[in-house]
């Protein structure tokens, strides 16, 4: 029989300093991503860029027209948190591939929307607040930054969506270029509809949400694109839209877990599909575990969570959507990941 020693004073000093190791390293998580926001909201790395030799200091201060004390402290803890490095003659440059990480809205790996929508109330201050009654909030009570930070943020998705994932859909690339009718569900500020008509030329769009604000952003950005005449919106939630065989397509990016009835939802859309059209759901793959969150990818999911809940809902595993189209007579059903923190579930009816 083999006991179990108590462990030495010497262990438990080295399990104490592990453990605020990791404790630690969350602060700093905490710095780095304040770092990030100042820049995304005043942009010292885009002139940074500008200068692939390096800059000083006191020139990024003089080129932005910023006080080159604070320049020097925000440089720093830059620095410090990987986002910039050191150039030949030891002024600072861009860290490796933060011009597209960070700067490029374009880039499928884009993540400069995540530190804004990070240091939103509507994130973890509200759900401080409102922790002790458990009063939930919907959309329209959020800030137009909040809708704004949130369509920054769901804009990569549809960038590796469209034309990357859909082209991992057997079948449905070839029937895209000779033309579809395609529905985008709970199309926010109407990345995915501009993103649709333009990759896919032969198509017409139709955008719906539940937001009127959304909507009204979206309108003015197709009248920018020119593309009102190949994209209509329609004001409606996903539980009450009517559409019988309509479509060839249904997309909904980043959104499906919100439905306030998903069965409902689910069942409209194979309502709305004509036969042999595809349902696509684009959305964070939660993982289906406690154990499983311990990564860097399900820590940011575990974030995200906390709005989710003042919604009233929460981000599902990706087997979860897999389940809900077998359920609603959807056949070929499949799924795959398109980053860590971005799967996509399909299904034809």
């Amino acid at each position: 029989m083999v006991t179990q020693q108590n462990p030495s004073p010497e262990e438990v000093q080295q399990a104490v300093q592990q453990q605020a190791g990791k404790l630690l390293s969350q602060v700093a998580g905490y710095v780095g991503v304040r770092t990030m926001d100042i820049d995304l909201r005043l942009g010292l790395l885009g002139e940074v860029a500008k200068h692939p030799q390096g800059i000083t200091t006191d020139d990024l201060a003089r080129q932005m027209g910023m006080d080159p004390f604070y320049v020097q402290v925000w440089c720093r803890s830059a620095y410090a948190s990987d986002l910039l490095g050191l150039g030949e003659s030891q002024g600072y440059v861009l860290a490796p591939y933060v011009d597209r990480l960070l700067l490029d809205q374009d880039f499928p790996g884009y993540m400069g929307g995540l530190p804004g929508i990070m240091v939103q109330p509507e994130l973890f201050d509200q759900f401080a607040e409102k922790l002790p009654s458990g009063e939930r909030i919907w959309w329209d009570q959020c800030s137009p930054t909040w809708i704004q930070m949130v369509s920054s943020t769901a804009r990569p998705f549809y960038t590796r969506l469209i034309p990357g994932g859909l082209s991992q859909i057997p079948g449905l690339s070839d029937r895209l270029a000779q033309g579809m009718r395609v529905l985008d569900l709970a199309c926010g500020a109407g990345v995915g509809l501009i993103r649709t008509a333009q990759t896919y030329p032969q198509t017409t769009v139709v955008g719906l949400d539940g937001d009127a604000y959304s909507l009204e952003l979206t309108a003015d950005t197709l009248r920018q694109a020119g593309l009102q005449d190949r994209i209509s919106l329609v004001q409606s939630t996903l539980e009450d839209m009517s559409a019988s065989e309509e479509f060839d397509l249904v997309l909904i990016n980043v959104s499906m877990h919100e439905c306030r009835d998903i069965e409902k939802v689910t069942s409209n859309v194979h309502r709305a599909l004509k036969p042999d059209g595809y349902f696509v759901i684009s959305d964070f793959p939660f993982p289906d575990s406690i154990e499983g969150t311990r990564t860097v990818p399900a820590r940011i999911m575990s974030g995200i969570q906390f709005f989710e809940a003042l919604i009233d809902d929460q981000l599902l595993p990706t087997q979860a959507f897999v389940d809900l189209l077998d359920k609603h007579g959807f056949r070929s059903v499949g799924a795959f990941d398109r980053t860590p923190v971005h799967a996509v579930t399909y299904g034809q009816r």
